[in-house]
């Protein structure tokens, strides 16, 4: 391939295809540079081995031509050598050249001249076939396809067997919306595209495949980010006889693998830590771990201060609860209205401000806080505090974003890395409009053995066995070890207001399976996708799948979705309103 000849090919007769990247006419000497996706390697016409015919062919072929050569590897004159390319030693002496694929002029450019910038993204999305040539983007795929293989050596010899589950399936209650499928043949009936295997997987644990895994195409209805497509793959795992010790160490060493496949290296235990702990001191359950700004509770210090915002929010059941900021006191007025607007958008009215310089506290706050106030604050000397008066369901989300507002302006963590399980979620949650008790994860979680009592009496205080694997503040993926006990799934299903005869009618076929003998298993899910992005520093998922669509989950290299004929709407029973 073009990328591949070195200095010892010299002399070797070859034949080789690729595209034209670009050409240089030096008046009756011409060079191309051709390439594939191995690399570059450059072409040279001259009258003393190329015809004139095969001269005159190249320099009327198009960048971006596909073309065949014939020719002979030889050693460029030292000064003609290249040491940025792999290449760069040799070029290929063209004596014949035939163009199988004239190109027109690309409408993107594929390879960027200096100074030249990158096409908006709706028109690389447009033109993705030309967009998928540049090096960035064929680097990245090539990367997802060394992953990909590296995830299935890795478990294949852990023991686990790649099985494919379908993909016209039912709804499932992932908390999302499915993409219904409608049938020709069952007039009114549709499938669901799936969230994830999770029912056939646990299905297979019961017929016996104790070591499961599954590469995984899912599918989710919902709004989009950067990080968030319609369709995604998933690193699907499922494992029988195990508990979340054994999915930690399974975990851990397929991480290390694939950082490997980047060059990177993992540290060879990850921490650890409890969702209750990642909420009060980090206010998500995702903390960034890179740098230490954590959240302090200061309600027993200003609880007697005079002062109508901290007093009412306190008697009305929420606390005080904030940040101390190194280094934070040199930040400018407009700098920390920047920082409140952060934290009002995240649902609160607003941060109370203080600061210590040249030993007093300073600031809004101040006036209104108890003598050793600072001190018991924890305030040092050019520490700037930002606290919030609210209840925990308000002030986590506005002290996460500021947190992490903060680390971005003050550079903390730049160049570091932390893994971080995350466990011991709640079982249930309630819906903050509706008051309705609902999974956190799914119905299928098993609570944890010390909480089986609460089931009835305090469901909001039941803990979850389930877990979550966090990479520098982003969810890397996460799972459960599930319900094997039918009683249990019984038990749980009525805790969420699900009938025994809507339980049978949603999910009878699970239960069928759990009746007929079920071992205890559990497993996780990783977005492949997610960790593709990370390991090639892209800065959007759409940098590492081949056909993404936009935030408005349009493809737009394809034009779908698009209008369909009535006629066909009519052979699928559906009629447009």
């Amino acid at each position: 391939m073009c990328g591949g000849f070195r200095a010892a090919d010299a002399g070797a007769r070859v034949r080789l295809g690729g595209w034209i990247h670009r050409t240089r006419d030096l008046g009756g000497l011409l060079f191309l540079d051709l390439r594939d996706r191995s690399g570059l390697v450059q072409v040279s016409f001259d009258p003393r081995w190329a015809t004139p015919e095969a001269i005159a062919a190249a320099a009327s072929a198009g960048v971006e031509s596909v073309v065949l050569i014939e020719g002979e590897v030889a050693l460029r004159p030292p000064e003609g050598r290249n040491p940025e390319m792999a290449t760069g030693e040799v070029e290929i002496r063209a004596a014949s050249i035939n163009v199988v694929g004239p190109a027109e002029t690309p409408a993107i450019p594929v390879s960027l001249g200096k100074g030249e910038k990158l096409a908006s993204e709706e028109l690389r999305l447009r033109y993705r076939h030309l967009d998928l040539r540049r090096p960035e983007l064929r680097d990245n795929m090539i990367l997802r396809h060394e992953l990909m293989q590296a995830t299935r050596r890795y478990l294949d010899e852990h023991g686990f067997i790649e099985i494919e589950t379908p993909i016209l399936t039912k709804p499932t209650p992932e908390g999302a919306r499915d993409y219904l499928v409608p049938s020709r043949v069952h007039k009114g009936e549709f499938y669901a595209l799936p969230q994830s295997p999770q029912l056939y997987k646990q299905l297979l644990m019961v017929a016996g495949f104790d070591r499961y895994f599954q590469i995984a195409r899912c599918f989710r209805d919902e709004d989009l980010r950067a990080d968030r497509q319609p369709e995604f793959t998933q690193i699907d795992i499922e494992a029988s006889f195990i508990a979340p010790e054994d999915v930690y160490l399974l975990t851990e060493g397929m991480i290390a693998a694939l950082w490997r496949v980047a060059g990177l290296s993992v540290p060879p235990k990850f921490s650890r830590m409890t969702y209750a702990d990642a909420m009060e001191n980090y206010g998500c359950d995702r903390p960034d771990l890179r740098y230490d700004l954590r959240i302090f509770d200061a309600t027993d210090i200003v609880r007697e201060a005079d002062f109508g915002i901290t007093r009412s929010a306190i008697e009305a059941g929420g606390r005080v609860r904030g940040l101390r900021i190194p280094g934070g006191a040199t930040f400018s007025r407009k700098q920390v209205d920047e920082l409140e607007a952060i934290a009002k958008s995240a649902g609160v009215a607003g941060l109370l401000r203080t600061k210590r310089v040249s030993d007093t506290l300073d600031g809004p706050l101040a006036k209104h806080l108890p003598s050793g106030a600072g001190e018991k604050l924890g305030i040092e000397e050019g520490d700037l505090c930002l606290l919030v008066a609210a209840p925990d369901a308000s002030a986590n989300p506005a002290l996460d974003r500021v947190r992490q507002e903060v680390a971005s302006r003050q550079g903390l963590g730049n160049g570091a890395s932390a893994f971080v399980w995350i466990t011991d979620f709640p079982l249930f949650g309630r819906d903050a409009a509706t008051g309705a008790l609902g999974s956190v994860h799914h119905p299928f979680t098993s609570p944890h053995p010390e909480d089986l009592a609460k089931l009835e009496s305090d469901p909001e205080h039941v803990r979850a066995l389930a877990y979550d694997l966090v990479f520098n503040g982003t969810e890397l993926g996460g799972g459960s070890i599930r319900i094997s006990d039918p009683r249990i799934q019984s038990r749980v299903f009525t805790a969420l207001g699900i009938t025994e005869s809507d339980a049978e009618t949603r999910f009878g076929f699970l239960l069928e399976g759990l009746r007929s003998g079920a071992p205890p298993h559990g497993g996780i899910a990783f977005g492949f996708d997610r960790i593709a992005m990370m390991l090639a520093g892209a800065q959007s998922l759409r940098d590492v799948i081949a056909f993404p669509k936009t935030t408005a989950a349009r493809a737009l290299f394809e034009g779908a979705p698009s209008p369909v004929a009535d006629e066909d709407l009519q052979e699928l029973h559906i009629r447009k309103q």
